[in-house]
């Protein structure tokens, strides 16, 4: 198998409220494939999706519980830019858990949380850097 991960698909309990802040929160825009069932947004080197809970549980024959153990991340190229888009997305409607600062493992990060828990680390890694293509660096 080939490493690599092509989507990320996100169980929601409520589609249309996460579209709204996918949408209005982040200002990410859906992208083809999209329908009243599920949400895709086209990232750069992968996929995010959105789809229902009820629906992913009727999919894999069981329950699926909301998000938990895990962090998604959005990387930037300065502490600055962590500043900047945790003060914009805290504004729109993110929940803020953590406000940004220097971490232990030598960078800078912050954290918001999305409709259904899930967690976003807004990050600045001094050791290496997001491309201009928007896919995150290599490690110096």
């Amino acid at each position: 198998m080939e490493q690599r991960l092509s989507i990320i698909t996100l169980a929601v309990a409520d589609l249309d409220r996460s579209r709204r802040f996918y949408g209005d929160v982040f200002g990410w825009r859906e992208t083809e494939g999209s329908s009243e069932k599920i949400a895709f947004f086209q990232l750069p080197g992968i996929m995010f999706a959105l789809y229902p809970r009820s629906a992913m549980a009727d999919e894999h024959d069981g329950p699926v519980g909301a998000p938990a153990g895990f962090t998604l991340a959005y990387n930037v190229n300065s502490s600055a830019e962590v500043d900047r888009v945790y003060a914009a997305v805290t504004a729109r409607g993110a929940v803020g858990l953590k406000a940004p600062e220097s971490v232990f493992w030598g960078g800078y990060s912050a954290y918001v949380c999305g409709p259904d828990g899930e967690q976003w680390e807004i990050a600045h890694n001094p050791f290496t850097a997001v491309n201009d293509n928007g896919t995150f660096g290599h490690w110096g």
